[in-house]
């Protein structure tokens, strides 16, 4: 869908690395090696979405490095796009109410740092989660959004005293 709209390859891979984990930073050089463009179609593109105030920019030494701009007034509309683009709502919407004591649903690996790599992986966090009503609807759900599902469990406990809970863990939902 989102192809469709948005034309630009360049443009829809900035837009899911900046706008599904706001927090997610790229430079120039970094983002031609991670996208395999040409530095000028993604140089045009930033600075068109700087010009319309979506990304921020700051320069860290020689490199100007970029982010989402949270405070832009269509950035929630953006990323709700952005993630239903990659199917994370639906997932989310079908896991909260059936799986058990669910505490917390986390996006991690690629698509946390905002690459598109075709594998949605997610961590759950809580007791007692059912792991086949689980694997029944990634393998359901892998159909419709046209991705890999993968997911992990741990008790909460454990995920906080993981660097997780710190780093690369986009949190999706929490009770």
């Amino acid at each position: 869908m989102l192809d469709t709209l948005v034309t630009s390859k360049t443009r829809i891979k900035l837009l899911l690395k900046f706008f599904l984990n706001s927090r997610t930073r790229g430079y120039l050089r970094h983002l031609e090696s991670e996208f395999g463009e040409s530095t000028n179609a993604i140089r045009l593109e930033l600075n068109k979405f700087e010009k319309a105030g979506m990304l921020r920019s700051s320069n860290e030494g020689n490199k100007k490095v970029f982010k989402a701009n949270t405070t832009h007034p269509l950035f929630p509309e953006v990323q709700a796009i952005v993630r239903k683009y990659v199917g994370i709502d639906k997932i989310i919407e079908k896991v909260v109410g059936r799986v058990g004591d669910l505490q917390l649903a986390c996006l991690v690996g690629d698509y946390a740092r905002g690459l598109d790599t075709g594998t949605l992986e997610f961590l759950l966090v809580g007791r007692d989660l059912d792991e086949d009503y689980l694997g029944n609807l990634a393998s359901k759900a892998e159909s419709m959004i046209q991705r890999t599902i993968s997911f992990s469990i741990m008790n909460s406990e454990t995920f906080e005293a993981s660097a997780l809970a710190d780093t690369d863990c986009l949190v999706l939902w929490e009770s």
